[in-house]
């Protein structure tokens, strides 16, 4: 363990950021590895080697984000949006056009500061950027062009386009994890003709014809979801509008596909209703799923989409595996009252609970041991702060702040770090030790779900009045508290009048 790095989290609020080391803290409470810097934005590569601060008057700031100091500074005028690729090689850039001739998408190399590739794009939005993508190890990029991809040599951007996808109508697109062996394409359906999901090889020779597709009535966006390993494909598919109307927000499907086309399909879900959120495993082997009308129900499927484990039903609508693959949060955030309940998916035990109320992010640490929750502006005007949890639940740091507007983790790879299986051993030991029943079944799923939800199905009310509603309910008891309080003081008045009427009627015979 001692060749293992320590952990930090980057805390930016109004005035700028700065770098705290990680837990376990010294007494109780972090330190700082790097002062405020003054920034507007920040942002770590995925490896976590470089870190990004966008400055005022467009200056873009690269640090080694291991000693934490300026590599490079860039100047970019009018610079609207900024992207570091996976490993830290290049700084990508958007500037707002004043010209359709103008080439206002740029990729710097990060080492020389030269500019490696650059293209006209006529405006960004949070689906068509980053405008160029890079897989993991980047050893392949690309990006999404009209009815066609097309791909770059990423060591040599001189080269050009290197190859390209035909897809006609293509409106977005996903490579895959490590090995970037394939690339996921999705057609909105367009004149009576459905809408698809296509997945394509990356190699020369395999760009002609899609390995597997899936077809569709009802699509307006999606989203795609690839494993660790390269091998299948999750695809969230969103309509606008529910022909059933049940849900204001339109409806939800999920549909998997693998590479080989042995499997193109819907997922088998047990509860109609939206899906609120699904996310593979660590390992690509399994995947989690967060699904239907409240109480949402939770569902870990293998890569065969058999069912693995049912973790019940409560407030949810946010999935976080732990990156060792073997703890799973199970979280209610947004609109939600906040409910974690963290499961020991490996010997299917809940290891706790605890809440995190007005949470805009959360992220496990790259060891796995600790569970981070912010609350952040924009988002929240109010009550900002961060939430540092141990992997069983219990909290471990809470700090507020007056703005809050990023923490996370410094990115590592889980390799990295020692296995938490012994950890979780002795704390499973210490809770038996304490008479804390770890039985599955219906006791399970009541330690789940927390707050009594209504079961019935009702007219749709706002997320506010729902929550309202639900904190009434724990207040009271139950739902009809209310009205039952109404009859009961009514009650208590009639007959408090017919005592008053009899003690008057009485004085007056004695009168």
């Amino acid at each position: 363990m001692s060749s293992s790095p320590s952990l930090e989290i980057l805390v930016r609020e109004a005035e700028g950021f700065t770098v705290w080391n990680g837990p376990p803290f010294t007494n109780g409470q972090p330190t700082l590895k790097l002062e405020r810097v003054s920034c507007s934005n920040t942002k770590f590569s995925v490896d976590g080697s470089k870190l990004m601060a966008m400055k005022s008057d467009g200056i873009i700031s690269i640090y080694d984000a291991t000693s934490l100091t300026e590599v490079r500074s860039f100047t970019i005028v009018n610079v609207t949006a900024a992207e570091l690729s996976p490993c830290g090689t290049y700084l990508q850039t958007f500037q707002k056009p004043t010209t359709p001739q103008e080439k206002n998408v740029s990729i710097w190399n990060i080492e020389t500061g030269d500019l490696a590739h650059s293209h006209y794009q006529k405006s960004i939005t949070k689906a068509s950027w980053p405008s160029i993508r890079f897989c993991l190890d980047e050893s392949s990029a690309c990006r999404l062009a009209t009815n066609e991809i097309q791909f770059f040599d990423p060591k040599d951007f001189s080269k050009g386009i290197t190859s390209r996808i035909r897809v006609p109508g293509v409106a977005a697109f996903e490579l895959s994890k490590t090995p970037a062996s394939h690339v996921a394409v999705f057609v909105p359906e367009s004149k009576g003709s459905p809408g698809s999901v296509q997945i394509f090889g990356c190699g020369e020779g395999l760009q002609s014809q899609p390995s597997a597709r899936r077809s569709f009535f009802r699509c307006s966006s999606v989203q795609f979801s690839w494993n660790h390993g390269s091998t299948g494909l999750l695809v969230v598919v969103q309509s606008d509008v529910d022909k059933t109307n049940q849900s204001y927000y339109g409806e939800t499907k999920l549909h998997y596909l693998t590479i080989d086309g042995t499997h193109e399909g819907l997922v088998p879900l047990r509860k109609e209703g939206p899906v609120h959120d699904v996310q593979w495993s660590f390992s690509g082997s399994e995947f989690a799923v967060v699904y239907g009308f409240m109480p949402a129900c939770v569902t870990i499927f293998d890569k065969n989409c058999k069912p693995l484990m049912e973790i019940g039903e409560g407030p949810y609508n946010t999935l976080r595996w732990n990156p060792k693959g073997r703890v799973l949060c199970v979280a209610g955030f947004g609109n939600l009252p906040g409910d974690m309940a963290f499961w020991d998916v490996v010997n299917k035990k809940q290891l706790g609970s605890n809440k995190a109320e007005w949470s805009v992010t959360s992220e496990w640490s790259p060891d796995g041991r600790y569970f981070l929750t912010a609350s952040t502006a924009p988002r929240r005007q109010i009550d900002n702060g961060m939430k540092i949890f141990n992997y069983d639940g219990k909290r471990y740091f809470k700090k507020m702040f007056e703005r809050l507007y990023q923490a996370e983790w410094k990115p590592e790879s889980p390799d990295r770090f020692g296995d938490i299986s012994e950890l979780i051993k002795s704390v499973e030991t210490l809770k038996l030790g304490e008479g804390k029943s770890q039985g599955q079944g219906s006791a399970q799923k009541k330690a789940v779900a927390p707050n009594p939800i209504a079961q019935k199905p009702a007219a749709y009310r706002p997320p506010h009045a729902k929550h309202a509603a639900a904190v009434q309910a724990e207040l009271l008891g139950v739902s009809t508290a209310g009205e039952m309080s109404k009859n009961a003081l009514k009650n208590k008045k009639k007959r408090e009048k017919k005592k008053a009427a009899e003690a008057a009627a009485a004085s007056g015979g004695n009168a």
